[in-house]
């Protein structure tokens, strides 16, 4: 039995993620703030909607739910997964209203997106291209150029290059996965990203770290 733990701290639309993970074959999802939920898990989801030093304050407000998460990640070595403020509070640091520390768990910082071409528009919002770096079980039959559903204002800038697993163009190359140990991660949206993010769900899902 497949249990995924989706971490409820007051960030986003959490039901249409756990559809998703149901979707793809979870056994069972929990949307939850409960940090032995967490550490009983198997595989553990943190998403995130908003402004990183709100969600990193909402975060770190529920009572032992930073430690579990690493417990479970760092010392248990379990499956995770981050997806878009979720991703980017794994950074060192974000730059979104003031400078705010992460969990650390990623080198590098999120900052503003600086398009080159001034008539694209920030949020960068819609389908964009995935451009793939290198090989993952998680991106099993997922080609470069399959589309994603982004909705952001910051980007990850990951200090080693070797943690971008996809970027994405928009007036400058972005970050749109990550990559490290038993962590995956991405900025865009995958339970909004049809075929591809359910194709990635699924290969989360089956995935042995």
């Amino acid at each position: 039995m497949t249990t995924v733990a989706i971490i409820d701290y007051g960030s986003g639309n959490l039901r249409s993620a756990a559809k998703a993970f149901e979707h793809e074959g979870a056994d069972r999802v929990f949307v939850t703030d409960d940090p032995k939920v967490v550490l009983d898990a198997d595989r553990i989801v943190l998403p995130g909607v908003g402004a990183f030093g709100d969600c990193r304050r909402g975060l770190y407000a529920v009572d032992g739910m930073v430690d579990a998460l690493e417990q479970a990640v760092h010392k248990q070595g379990k499956p995770f997964f981050g997806i878009c403020v979720g991703m980017q509070l794994m950074a060192s640091h974000g730059l979104e209203y003031g400078t705010h520390e992460g969990l650390g768990w990623v080198d590098g910082t999120v900052k503003a997106i600086e398009p080159s071409d001034p008539a694209l528009k920030i949020p960068h919002m819609g389908w964009n291209q995935l451009t793939m770096k290198h090989d993952h079980p998680c991106l099993s039959g997922i080609p470069t150029g399959a589309y994603a559903y982004f909705v952001h204002s910051y980007h990850f800038t990951c200090d080693d290059p070797g943690d971008v697993l996809a970027t994405v163009e928009y007036g400058a190359t972005l970050t749109a996965m990550l990559a490290r140990d038993n962590m995956i991660a991405t900025q865009f949206h995958p339970e909004k990203s049809q075929a591809t993010g359910l194709r990635l769900i699924s290969n989360f899902l089956k995935w042995k770290v």
